[in-house]
């Protein structure tokens, strides 16, 4: 059984036993959070699609860790005007070992 779950902006198909690393999320290690924004909820050939959201339907995941991405290095140049920029950054995640999808 998957799900496709929003969270930080973004969409993941997730199932039972996955890590995934979603935007940062206030929750200390060791927790376990309830997920219930489920857009679509599938098993084999079978899916539920939600106007938006699927009602009743919930993703239970743990919190294995809070952290940081890697460096991200950002380079902007006009040939020939003398202008060269250089930025970096490094985006905060939220590392999560889903338990289960209950539908």
């Amino acid at each position: 059984m998957y799900a496709v779950i929003k969270t930080g902006g973004k969409q993941y198909k997730v199932a039972a036993g996955e890590k995934i690393k979603i935007e940062q999320i206030p929750a200390d290690v060791g927790q376990e959070i309830v997920i219930d924004q489920i857009l679509a909820v599938g098993s084999g050939a079978e899916i539920t699609v939600g106007t938006p959201l699927v009602a009743g339907a919930t993703v239970v995941a743990i919190v294995l860790s809070q952290g940081r991405h890697d460096k991200i290095r950002i380079f902007k140049m006009r040939r020939r005007k003398h202008y060269q920029k250089r930025q970096g950054h490094r985006q905060n995640y939220t590392e999560l070992q889903i338990s289960s999808v209950n539908a």
